[in-house]
């Protein structure tokens, strides 16, 4: 069994959208081990008010948290995807087993990073979920290949709409932006035209 991972943004030492990540890592443990006792993230940090910009990993089993370590933030510059197809790939939870996602990157070519296609539609790329932009709605996929935490917020908040979208279907969009729990919402985007078969 692999461990998992929740990955927390600390701002100005609070840690972002805890509720969400204590409801992923709940659920995950509650699928492997169903009579499992819900665990609370903050009872585990160990935050000061001079923590800002700093990336907290959460390394959990089914049993409960084993690890949590804090370093500084560097965002990756993502500007452009390379489409990979992958329909036997499964990232449903968050896990230190990214060997699949680090062989499909391996064949992004000169592209930043992938944008990886299952069963003909459109996930996630390596590192990040997506939305696609078509001139009055930002969609997200509806099957991602993980349910970021971020994701959650944003399609509560209204912000993003699901739908699933074929992967002939891009060019119908004009913009494409990256997000994820350390990635904020609008921190990358770029134009679709940036994302190539």
């Amino acid at each position: 069994m692999y461990q998992f991972i929740e990955t927390i943004r600390i701002e100005k030492g609070n840690a972002c959208n805890l509720f969400y990540h204590n409801r992923r890592l709940n659920e995950v443990r509650r699928h492997f081990r169903p009579e499992c006792a819900p665990l609370q993230l903050e009872d585990y940090l160990h935050l000061s008010a001079d923590m800002n910009g700093v990336k907290c990993r959460v390394v959990y089993t089914e049993e409960g948290i084993t690890e949590v370590s804090y370093s500084l933030y560097e965002m990756r510059p993502v500007r452009s995807l390379r489409m990979v197809c992958s329909d036997t790939i499964d990232y449903s939870f968050k896990s230190t087993d990214r060997r699949k996602l680090n062989s499909l990157f391996q064949i992004r070519q000169d592209k930043d990073d992938i944008l990886i296609v299952k069963n003909g539609l459109l996930t996630d790329t390596s590192i990040a979920n997506i939305a696609l932009y078509d001139g009055n709605d930002w969609y997200t996929p509806l099957h991602p290949l993980l349910k970021g935490t971020k994701r959650a917020e944003l399609l509560d908040k209204g912000v993003l709409k699901e739908k699933e979208i074929k992967k002939e279907e891009l060019s119908s969009f004009s913009a494409v932006r990256l997000f994820n729990a350390m990635i904020g919402w609008g921190a990358i985007e770029f134009p679709v035209a940036n994302v190539s078969d």
